[in-house]
């Protein structure tokens, strides 16, 4: 069994093993591949994964040999499935991997952007403690999280993990979730308006769709608080970033942090990476090791399903 990988780098970049994969047959590891070069390296593999590397309609009927495409990620639309399916090969992917590492990013930002760690520790390093008359001080008001409310737009499994971790640190949650919930001890379901109107933080946790692409627009962001903050983990269409931009230098809202960004890499110019009050991170809340190692292990089911004639995971 021929097997390829076309963008390896993100998932493994040398902390994790592939023998079990090599034990599966021919194994071919790119870290990363151009565009122009995907039917050369992607020739003769029978199972074939990508994790951003797009397979069109064109590429997959440019691979005769192929049974088989797994994505090393959530997300597949990197990947024709309709053209896949047509062909009679599964396409699968590797859902729920991310949960813990996902949400425990949401309150990294969540508390630097309160407490400001990184700028007081920047100051105290640069001399200001040394040189002040007294005992403490802070460059920025500091915010407590108990007793205020945290929305989260989309109840999935994140969500929820989201929804633990702030009743954990005393804040009351409010959910919007387009899928009916029953009633649940410690959180409120509402809708989304409402939801950006009485949150004190916000943190995007629905999937990417026609309804929710540009859901954080001026004109939901004019609804929020002045002193509510902005989480994106989810994905970066979700927000019109330059609308954000423009809130956050008027200081429509005390602060933003993105983990995702519309286009990535992003361009150099884009508005968030400027914005007053804003974090941005590169896309590296999935990115722990156990949340990678719980990734591969879920990529090696899929595929020995996939042997045994009993597939798993398929999103076509």
């Amino acid at each position: 069994m021929n097997i390829t990988i076309l963008d390896s780098y993100t998932l493994n970049p040398g902390d994790l093993s592939w023998e079990w994969l090599s034990a599966l047959g021919g194994l071919t590891v790119h870290d990363r591949t151009p565009r122009e070069l995907i039917v050369e390296r992607a020739a003769g593999a029978e199972i074939l994964l990508t994790n951003k590397v797009a397979l069109t309609r064109e590429t997959i009927a440019a691979l005769p040999e192929l049974k088989y495409i797994g994505v090393l990620a959530t997300g597949y639309n990197v990947v024709d499935t309709a053209a896949a399916r047509e062909r009679g090969i599964p396409v699968t992917n590797v859902p729920g991997y991310g949960t813990t590492a996902v949400a425990q990013h949401v309150f990294a930002l969540l508390l630097e952007l309160t407490q400001q760690t990184g700028l007081h520790t920047a100051s105290a390093k640069a001399g200001d403690w040394a040189q002040s008359p007294d005992w403490c001080y802070w460059r920025t008001p500091l915010v407590e999280l108990a007793g205020l409310t945290m929305g989260i737009v989309g109840y999935g499994a994140i969500g929820r993990a989201v929804a633990r971790i702030a009743q954990a640190f005393g804040m009351k949650v409010i959910a919007a979730t387009r899928t009916p919930r029953a009633a649940e001890e410690g959180v409120e379901f509402v809708g989304t308006d409402e939801l950006f109107r009485r949150a004190d933080a916000v943190s995007l946790h629905c999937p990417l769709t026609p309804d929710t692409q540009g859901l954080v627009n001026s004109a939901r962001l004019a609804t929020m608080k002045p002193g509510a903050f902005l989480i994106n983990t989810g994905r970066g269409p979700l927000i019109i970033e330059a609308e954000l931009a423009v809130a956050l230098r008027a200081g429509t809202l005390a602060g933003a942090a993105v983990d995702v960004l519309s286009t990535e890499p992003p361009a150099a110019d884009n508005p968030l990476l400027t914005a007053p009050n804003c974090l941005v991170t590169p896309h590296i809340a999935w990115a722990p090791k156990a949340s990678r190692q719980r990734l591969l292990q879920t990529v090696e089911e899929n595929i020995r399903a996939f042997l045994a004639g009993e597939p798993v995971n398929v999103v076509n």
